[in-house]
């Protein structure tokens, strides 16, 4: 097939015009889950994709696992890449950290869309949350899950991930990050997804969360439980396609 200028200009136009979509993954997590939908997603969208301080094989600095340091990884990543404005997809405390920069830097951001997103903590919330990342009992118990952590963040790095994020989940759970007033004031359109199987976000919160947004539309993805992995992509990337248009 010849491309002729004309196409060639028309392929120019598409490409400049094309969304840009940014892929935060969830606590403990790492960018390398969410490239199956990364790969369906990219058919239409500009995509990218990080891995926050301490995750996916990045070094672990002396700060304190936040949100706030999350957010500014993004921002410095957007800098890096020349991306001026992006629609952030984030799934669980990816989530939360597309919401923060939506409250903080609404400039930058274009849509939001989260899934398995946890909006309120509380000190029992976080305890049973802290419950469930002791390195010990998960070697004892799900070794294969400890296997799969060693993988993910190196296995000189994984036990300080877990513990940076247990310690991140304790300051959360003593002052929530954002409050039901900041999702007020949030203006940036967001879509918030929850899975009707999840066990671990509840349907409460979220609602709560949607209806306190001012531009939010919120769905259910059926026979979705909470890790990503299980998530159907296809149905996925549809929500997130019909939202960000």
């Amino acid at each position: 097939m010849t491309c002729t200028r004309d196409m060639l200009c028309e392929c120019v136009l598409y490409l400049s015009v094309m969304q840009t979509i940014l892929l935060l993954h969830g606590a403990i997590g790492s960018s390398g889950q969410l490239q199956p939908l990364a790969d369906r997603l990219k058919a239409n969208y500009k995509v990218y994709s990080l891995d926050f301080t301490g995750h996916g094989g990045k070094p672990i600095v002396s700060d304190p696992f936040s949100i706030a340091l999350f957010a500014d990884n993004v921002l410095w990543f957007m800098k890096e890449h020349g991306l001026e404005n992006v629609a952030i997809f984030g799934y669980s405390m990816g989530g939360y950290v597309g919401m923060y920069l939506a409250k903080h830097h609404p400039e930058k951001v274009s849509k939001v869309v989260t899934l398995a997103t946890k909006f309120h903590w509380d000190e029992e919330t976080a305890a049973k949350e802290i419950k469930m990342l002791d390195p010990d009992k998960i070697e004892q118990k799900i070794p294969a899950f400890a296997a799969t952590l060693k993988e993910r963040h190196t296995p000189d790095t994984w036990r300080e991930v877990l513990k940076k994020t247990t310690d991140m989940m304790t300051a959360l759970g003593n002052d929530n990050t954002l409050k039901p007033d900041d999702y007020a004031a949030i203006t940036t359109p967001t879509l918030v997804l929850l899975g009707d199987r999840d066990k671990m976000v509840g349907l409460d919160e979220t609602v709560a969360t949607y209806k306190a947004l001012p531009n939010a539309a919120m769905g259910i993805l059926p026979s979705t439980q909470h890790p990503i992995e299980q998530a159907d992509v296809e149905q996925l990337a549809f929500s997130i396609g019909r939202f960000i248009g």
